[in-house]
């Protein structure tokens, strides 16, 4: 096998509970049109989680999605272990994560999680204002006090979990009372991700934020945390960029230079490069007849991975290609559009960068001599705090394209500025 890959697994498909206006997968119950309800077989399961333990993983990484795949109940999740744990090989690492609206949330399934340590996302997007404002039933209930109950009961159950606020055009400029309200219900791991959709036409729809926006946000919530709560809230993409800045690691996919991070399985097994691109053009296969290395070197999964590196002409000259590389793929195919479109958000990603670097490096360089003096031996990584440590321009790229340095990060002159 190649790189290490995980599993994203949408067990229900697109089915949920809930009818949030700017879902982007709910959609995808098209392809799947021939049955009303989508539960994934315990055949295509087994499958699935055998096969790929098959495979030599530093951690075997699942993530449960959907749609909603608390739908499928506890005894499904049962299952899940059960199955991990009988094709496991001694010593294997296995993580588990799950994706949730967390109004089904009772405490038979809590915990199970907790027993067996299973991550949570929960999706809250602020106070009840805003976070009912897109986020309803299909029958146009609110559901934030829902939300809370869910969160209590996997507190009562000492699950471990984190929040995933979608920043829409609803909630973008209030970044501060978000990030306050989610300390004040006592939530300190934060996800923020932003809401970019289109219609056919590539017209932005209504909940989409504009790059401007995105930045504002970005800055608002950095300086919130820079002020006070470095040592206490963990922000998922402040943690990316001290993972980069430190360890020359990306921990988030949108960061690297190569979108073969991940594989889809849909819950029949047919399988995707990339929940943003579950399209019948990108169906890669199905876990049922294909193997992981055979779908791992596909010409359609190689091919839409290395679109990563095509970038603006524009990126070429930006300071901070080596920490964007150009961002997801999302946000620059949209309506059409080719890899070389400059993304949505780059304004957003300009202002931010500009703003909070400064203070991502001395926190950085912090880390690095705390390590020096606990004898801990530094990684080769720190491209950006130490240019001198940069790749030769024939060695592979740091951010994972498969390209020689030379003709990946390395042509654009990033570290020149340093």
């Amino acid at each position: 096998m190649g790189k290490p890959f995980s599993l994203l697994v949408k067990p229900a498909s697109a089915d949920c509970n809930l009818r949030c206006r700017y879902c982007f997968y709910i959609e995808k119950s098209s392809l799947y049109s021939q049955a009303d309800i989508h539960r994934m077989p315990d055949d295509v399961l087994e499958r699935m989680i055998s096969t790929y333990m098959a495979t030599r993983q530093p951690v075997y990484t699942f993530g449960w999605q959907g749609g909603e795949p608390t739908l499928m109940g506890v005894k499904f999740f049962e299952k899940v272990v059960s199955f991990q744990q009988r094709y496991g090989r001694p010593g294997s690492k296995v993580s588990n994560g799950l994706q949730t609206n967390a109004t089904l949330i009772d405490d038979e399934l809590a915990a199970l999680l907790a027993r067996y340590n299973f991550l949570v996302g929960v999706s809250l997007d602020g106070p009840e204002e805003l976070h009912d404002y897109y986020r309803r039933t299909a029958g146009g209930q609110k559901t934030h006090r829902k939300v809370l109950q869910g969160i209590e009961c996997l507190r009562r159950n000492k699950v471990e979990f984190n929040i995933l606020t979608l920043v829409n055009s609803k909630n973008v400029g209030r970044a501060r009372e978000v990030y306050q309200y989610l300390k004040d219900i006592g939530c300190f791991y934060h996800q923020y991700i932003p809401c970019v959709e289109f219609d056919e036409k590539g017209d932005p729809l209504p909940y989409t934020v504009t790059g401007e926006e995105w930045g504002d946000f970005l800055c608002g919530i950095f300086d919130e945390w820079i002020r006070a709560d470095i040592y206490r809230v963990s922000v998922r993409i402040f943690d990316s960029i001290l993972n980069f800045l430190v360890d020359g690691i990306y921990t988030t996919c949108h960061l690297a230079g190569n979108c073969c991070q991940y594989f889809v399985v849909e819950y029949n097994g047919d399988i995707y490069p990339c929940d943003f691109f579950v399209t019948e053009k990108l169906k890669l296969g199905n876990v049922m007849e294909n193997g992981w290395e055979e779908l791992e070197n596909s010409p359609a999964y190689v091919e839409f991975g290395r679109q990563k590196a095509e970038w603006n002409s524009q990126c070429r000259s930006c300071r901070w290609l080596y920490i964007c590389s150009g961002d997801c793929l999302k946000h620059r195919l949209y309506a059409g559009g080719r890899p070389e479109r400059l993304s949505w958000l780059c304004a957003g990603w300009k202002k931010f960068f500009e703003h909070s670097m400064p203070y991502f490096r001395q926190l950085a360089l912090g880390i690095l001599r705390e390590r020096e003096r606990a004898g801990i031996v530094p990684k080769t990584g720190r491209y950006e705090l130490f240019p001198e440590k940069r790749p030769g321009r024939n060695d592979a790229c740091f951010c994972g394209s498969g390209k020689k340095y030379k003709r990946c990060h390395g042509s654009a002159g990033i570290f020149d500025a340093y």
